[in-house]
């Protein structure tokens, strides 16, 4: 008889079987197999919260395959992923497959790779039922609050709403930001600054003024600006100070899943759901030339900075030989974790760092190939050597105002050769000054009077939510993804460009919920429940405790608002149509129901008339003249086509413009990916061009 190993998706099961051999079968459970039923609560309050679980919907047949291959098989491995929702997993399964939950048949694979399954299946442990616990107290808490605040929150506001302990609170952090964007009031202050010459030299540098003989400037209005333009007319320009100095640059920690769902937003344009299904990919295995099915990277939710040694060894012999010895720190580096992470994982690295990308482009897709780099750039430059840089400021004095400069030059690339973080905000550029001395004078090639204006704080984007909802300890870092995936396709929140703004059914959602539900959508609160949920983890709280104390307080907040606001309902605005109603002659109104958006008469219910919602782009058919519409598929993925379907069957999947092309006339469509571009689909034209915006 064999042996038995289930993990969770077939492409792991095809990598594992090869590391394991004959003597082992490896199947795979898709997933969770039982889980609370979505027609009902499923949660008995009054008998400690108990869950009722069931076997979901449409996999009854794969459980009886389980069943039956359990019953051949000498031993059972449950191998699902190496965290909570993979814990109450191989929980599940053990409880189907009658298995005792202290027996030890529960390996975990850090990586899919040859030594991560064989060490994996070397330590067997029994299941973590504090694990279990944790999951079951969040699975719990969230049906509790979706199953009971939904319902209300559509009667009050639009039917099929959903509420949740997690996306409301994001869902308000976008509401708060756009709330200070509209009051905030900008104020005017003014910048000058100069391009000096050296006497001797043609090279040209860049100074700000910063003082005056009372101290640092500050310029609130134009006729400041113009006295003390005047005041420098004719000056004479002495460099008063020089300082030289080095500075070192230490390169980024390697990924944890926040930070790798962040930069895969600012370098890749990748929306963080997108960035964890190829990184779910690359753990798994992929089909690599001449090695058959591999791991490439460890698993890829994690909130832990540790490496382990081995990886650090391998990691420090491909730098010595790939770029020299000098390339190296005096030391391997190791990186500090927040005081909260868990540790039960390495950070996110390439499981074998020899594997270059390149060496695996060929077997790889163009997302795999991208994030893998990413991933391996990252983890390669933490373990190298410091950039240095050679810096240079310098003091400008004319008339008692002082100019500053500031320069440097890289003296050593170290780590920067290969990858250099990015950042929300772009960082001011600081270019190289020409040789400077004390008692210099310089001439004022240019001086510039500029007027400016206080900016609010920015709209979040994905990448920057994320990094919000990790430094609030908001959800876990398995949990991003789907967050912002709900509350978009949710249209509590939509996407401008890269921006997320806030819609008017969030803010009104947001605005309900903080009058009624005030512990719901507060950041605080929600932080404090994860840190309770990682007691039940550790074992140091009891999970049906947690769960009695905040549904108490919970469900009389509830029916205090059922009573205060019965027969109250918040209407939303409704968009009108340049449509005239043809039964009552009504101008007709966009609506949203169940289903999405649709055109109804504003008379109901006096008058019923309702059409189908199209969305126009504007655009004219290039086949037939037609308007081209937004149209969707069943995964709600955006293409165009011809309103004149099916007489017309003009369709792309790229967004046509009212931009002609200037080489055959045709229309351009935009191509959208980080470097946006317009394209002409003419046969045979090719033109193409970058687009002026970059919306992803």
């Amino acid at each position: 008889m064999s042996d038995l190993v289930i993990v969770e998706s077939p492409a792991k099961a095809k990598t594992i079987k090869k590391y394991l051999g004959s003597g082992y079968e490896v199947v795979a459970s898709m997933g969770h197999v039982r889980d609370l039923p979505k027609s009902r609560l499923s949660v008995d309050i009054k008998k400690n919260f108990a869950p009722k679980y069931e076997i979901i919907k449409g996999k009854e047949k794969l459980v009886d395959d389980l069943k039956s291959a359990a019953e051949k098989s000498e031993h059972i491995y449950l191998a699902t992923d190496p965290d909570r929702e993979g814990e109450a997993i191989s929980w599940h399964l053990a409880y189907i497959l009658g298995l005792p939950t202290d027996e030890t048949n529960r390996v975990e694979f850090n990586e899919i790779t040859k030594s991560g399954v064989t060490n994996g299946m070397s330590h067997p442990r029994s299941i973590n039922i504090d694990l279990v616990n944790a999951q079951q107290a969040r699975r719990i808490l969230d049906r509790l609050v979706g199953y009971k605040l939904s319902p209300f929150i559509s009667q009050k506001i639009r039917r099929g709403l959903s509420a949740g302990r997690v996306q409301s609170v994001a869902v308000r952090i976008i509401v708060d930001r756009e709330e200070e964007i509209r009051k905030f009031k900008p104020e005017e202050y003014w910048s000058i600054d100069a391009k000096f010459i050296p006497k001797g030299s043609r090279k040209s540098f860049s100074a700000s003024l910063y003082s005056d003989e009372n101290g640092k400037i500050k310029i609130t209005n134009g006729e400041q600006a113009d006295k003390i333009e005047a005041d420098l007319q004719d000056a004479e320009y002495v460099i008063t100070k020089v300082k030289n100095g080095t500075r070192k640059k230490s390169p980024a920690p390697p990924f944890i899943t926040s930070t790798l769902q962040q930069e895969a937003s600012r370098k890749l344009g990748f929306q963080s759901r997108r960035t964890m299904k190829v990184a779910q990919e690359l753990y798994e295995g992929v089909d690599i030339e001449g090695m058959g099915a591999t791991g490439l990277i460890t698993y890829m939710r994690t909130d832990s900075l540790r490496i382990s040694n081995v990886a650090i060894e391998e990691v420090t012999e491909y730098i010595k030989n790939a770029y020299g010895e000098k390339f190296l720190p005096a030391k391997p580096r190791f990186f500090k974790s927040r005081s909260n992470a868990q540790d039960g994982h390495e950070a996110i690295r390439p499981s074998m760092p020899s594997l270059t990308p390149d060496s695996v482009k060929a077997s790889l897709t163009s997302d795999q190939y991208k994030l893998y780099k990413l991933i391996w750039n990252r983890f390669t430059a933490s373990q190298m050597a410091d950039c240095i840089q050679k810096t240079t400021q310098a003091d400008i004095v004319a008339n008692g105002y002082t100019f500053k400069a500031s320069g440097y030059r890289v003296d050593f690339e170290g780590f920067t050769t290969l990858y250099v973080e990015s950042k929300d905000v772009e960082e001011e550029k600081t270019t190289q000054l020409p040789p400077l001395e004390k008692d210099m004078i310089v001439r004022c090639k240019e001086l510039k009077k500029n007027q400016h204006f206080t900016q609010p704080p920015a709209r979040y984007t994905e990448a920057s939510l994320i990094k919000a909802l990790e430094e609030y300890g908001i959800g876990r870092p398995s949990t991003y993804a789907a967050t912002i995936t709900t509350i978009t396709s949710h249209e509590y929140v939509k996407r401008e460009g890269k921006s997320l703004v806030p819609t008017e059914l969030g803010e009104v959602t947001t605005n309900l919920m903080k009058e009624r539900f005030p512990k719901i959508v507060n950041v605080k609160f929600t932080n404090q429940m994860e840190e309770d949920l990682d007691k039940v983890e550790k074992g140091t709280e009891e999970w049906h405790a947690l769960l009695d104390e905040f549904y108490g307080d919970f469900d009389k907040t509830l029916k205090k608002a059922k009573a205060d606001m019965e027969g109250v309902k918040l209407h939303l605005k409704e968009d009108e149509t340049d449509i005239i109603c043809d039964k009552c002659g009504r101008q007709m109104v966009v609506k949203v129901g169940r289903y999405g958006k649709f055109i109804a008469c504003p008379g109901y219910p006096e008058c019923k008339n309702i059409i189908k919602y199209v969305e126009k782009t504007g655009v004219k058919c290039p086949k037939c003249g037609g308007d081209v519409i937004i149209k969707r598929t069943k995964t709600k993925r955006i293409f165009y086509g011809c309103s004149n379907y099916p007489e017309c069957d003009f369709v792309s999947w790229n967004e046509p413009t009212n931009e002609k092309c200037p080489q055959c006339g045709g229309i351009l469509f935009k191509k959208k990916g980080k470097k946006p571009t317009l394209f002409c689909a003419t046969e045979g034209c090719g033109y193409t061009k970058t687009a002026d915006t970059d919306d992803k």
